[in-house]
């Protein structure tokens, strides 16, 4: 197999299910027991925030474990809102992922009004028309770090600098990013960020909310004490131990991350872009190093992946979490000019384990079903 879908979910590494292991079998106990063989497990829980934390620059106290990066969407959103109740304004961009989208759209259908920020041509918002989106009744931005359809990279700096002056929360979704490419909420200003172990080739079922100290936050799951009273729910020891462990690998791969995966996915688009009637979607530098979109004019993209999986090949026509719809992608429609815009583009998401030999099979055997398909 040939696995070129990482924005999906990236395989589990082996040492990350070694360090599950014993919290699966052996110490399986209830951490909010009053016994040491429950109790024991509080402190790898802390050890395993503290990892994750670190790889955002964050101080472990800040990071809230959850079940999703959904649930961590849906959090920080409730949380702003219950900031300043008398808000009832919303800026978003209409490229988020649907764990995004969806809840907002929910609340736009309870009362709260909300901006949609479009996108130019290659997947980037104008930074002048965010500012001017931002009025007295804003109560929170939220747009994301990297894009999981394209990879393209939206300035957060920049977007954090002007939610900063205008005092509007700032949430940001940056499950693609984490892992890819330097994420350092010291440096960067962020009220709230989400994040997911199984990108970072952790399990899947464990998210986490960074929420900065001092920024309001409330339960978005109200029950016992755990997290500190933040998040009720009995603790998945052994997804946090994987999310510790995957993110404490991330952070130690992460410089070397760009110089091995990007020049893999600059052959890959090399390659199928001699291909007739081909484009690229997203911009051709702001954007992850693993990610390339790639639109095949008159190409069906399910008849496309078909093909591709019986040669072996995994990829994907945008998110995985919308495979199942017939719709084309919201994504490249709001990018390229929507109702026209036909399913015909491929996401290829590539990861460390990809090989140059799996993009040149890539290459031809994608030449070959174009061509089959074309006829």
């Amino acid at each position: 197999m040939i696995y070129l879908d990482y924005n999906a979910t990236a395989p589990l590494m082996p040492e990350v299910f070694e360090a599950m292991r014993p919290f699966l079998t052996e110490r399986w106990g209830n951490p909010s027991s009053s016994y040491s063989f429950g109790a024991k497990l509080k402190a790898e829980i802390e050890a395993a925030r503290r990892d994750v934390a670190a790889l955002i620059n964050a101080n472990s106290q800040e990071i809230i474990f959850t079940g999703s990066a959904t649930e961590s969407n849906n959090t920080a959103l409730s949380s702003a809102l219950l900031a300043a109740p008398e808000k009832r304004h919303i800026v978003t961009s209409l490229v988020e992922h649907q764990a995004v989208l969806n809840h907002v759209s929910f609340l736009e259908r309870n009362g709260y009004s909300v901006t949609y920020l479009p996108v130019d041509s290659q997947g980037l918002i104008d930074m002048r028309l965010l500012e001017k989106s931002i009025t007295k009744d804003t109560a929170v931005v939220s747009l994301m770090w990297a894009n999981n359809e394209t990879g393209v990279l939206f300035p957060v700096k920049e977007i954090s600098a002007v939610c900063k002056s205008k005092g509007v929360l700032f949430h940001c979704d940056a499950v693609q990013a984490a892992s890819k490419v330097q994420v350092d909420v010291k440096d960067i200003y962020v009220d709230y960020l989400s994040l997911s172990a199984h990108k970072l080739k952790g399990p899947k079922g464990i998210g986490g909310l960074f929420v900065r100290k001092g920024v309001y936050f409330s339960p978005y799951l109200n029950g016992g004490h755990q997290e500190r009273g933040r998040r009720g729910g009995t603790e998945n020891v052994a997804g946090i131990i994987g999310f510790g462990k995957a993110a404490e690998i991330a952070k130690k791969e992460l410089s070397d991350y760009e110089k091995r995966v990007a020049p893999l996915r600059d052959m890959l688009e090399q390659g199928l872009l001699t291909i007739d009637n081909t484009e690229l979607n997203g911009h051709p530098t702001y954007r992850l190093p693993n990610t390339s979109n790639i639109t095949f004019h008159g190409v069906e993209a399910e008849s496309l992946l078909l093909l591709l999986d019986k040669e072996g090949i995994c990829a994907s026509s945008g998110s995985a979490c919308l495979s199942d719809s017939e719709e084309p992608s919201y994504v490249i429609s709001a990018m390229k000019g929507g109702a026209e815009i036909k399913r015909q583009n491929i996401r290829f998401s590539l990861g460390t384990k990809t090989t140059y030999e799996n993009i040149e099979y890539t290459i031809s055997a994608v030449k070959n079903a174009v061509t089959m398909l074309r006829k």
